[in-house]
């Protein structure tokens, strides 16, 4: 009887050790599922994209579509260069994005860190001040703010496209919390180190929050770079405007040549890839930054 009974453990045992493994395998299969529908979901438009872009006008319009371009029509990015101009509009783009980008960010840290570490009078309403502006549409401000470059002469400039955007009052708010982060114990080791408020700032405080830093330069890029209408309305002369309104005109000038229309949104998104490759780890970090504990 007692071999009979350990026999019935030792099977019963095997059972449950058989299965344990099904539960997590089963969730595991569905997360990765989710995940690879997810990112077809994401990545079949860009995917699209760039088929019509080596694709010729008679097989975009075609029926069924083209999934894959059997003979590549590589000249249509040549077109969209030549055509369309899209060098100038991307040289504009760059040059304004990256000054936008660097100033927001610089701004931010230093007023992220202000609001953080200096105690001054009225600290927390003129923060308060800064969210404030978070409320406010771009809308609203943009017949106001085109009558004060047209005054100050910058109307159809370099200056019209970049100095509105030299603060950002979300950079400001994320540093602001990303900042306090920091323990106070090693600010005041800091300072009794001979540490004053730029030294901390730069040697101790930046990089620990890289991650911060690297996320809010994507999102920075993201709009300067995506910007239409501010850069429409302040803006006469291919010589200054932005490659999205490049991509406006590209669009009225290559009515029957769709395929040249893709090359051209293809080569205006290349940079963003860009951008997002390489920040790819501080992006994800930043935005996971808080999420779990310990």
């Amino acid at each position: 009887m007692d071999g009979e009974r350990s026999g019935d453990v030792e099977r019963r045992g095997d059972v449950e050790r058989r299965r344990r493994p099904v539960g997590p395998l089963v969730r595991r299969i569905l997360r990765y599922t989710l995940l690879v529908v997810a990112a077809v979901v994401v990545a079949f438009p860009i995917y699209i994209t760039v088929v019509n872009a080596l694709l010729s006008p008679q097989q975009i319009a075609a029926r069924p579509p083209t999934l894959f371009p059997v003979h590549p029509q590589w000249g249509a990015f040549r077109s969209a260069f030549t055509l369309g101009n899209l060098g100038i509009f991307l040289r504009n783009s760059l040059l304004v994005t990256v000054a936008i980008t660097v100033a927001e960010v610089a701004t931010s840290a230093l007023a992220g860190y202000a609001f953080a570490f200096i105690r001054f009078p009225f600290s927390r309403t003129v923060f308060v001040l800064f969210l404030a502006t978070l409320m406010i549409p771009m809308e609203v401000t943009l017949v106001p703010n085109r009558e004060t470059i047209v005054a100050l002469g910058w109307f159809n400039s370099f200056p019209a496209l970049i100095v509105p955007f030299l603060a950002s009052g979300f950079g400001t708010f994320l540093f602001r919390q990303s900042f306090r982060g920091v323990p106070r114990d090693l600010h005041d080791a800091a300072r009794l180190d001979g540490y004053g408020h730029w030294r901390f700032l730069t040697r101790v405080v930046l990089p620990l929050n890289r991650p911060a830093i690297g996320a809010f330069t994507v999102f920075a890029f993201l709009g300067a770079w995506n910007q239409y209408l501010w850069p429409l309305i302040v803006t006469e002369t291919n010589g200054v405007r932005t490659v999205q309104i490049g991509l406006r005109q590209l669009q009225a000038l290559s009515i029957n040549q769709t395929n040249v229309i893709f090359a051209g949104t293809v080569l205006a998104a290349l940079p963003i890839f860009v951008i997002l490759i390489v920040f790819q780890k501080q992006l994800v970090r930043g935005l996971t930054a808080g999420a779990v504990k310990g």
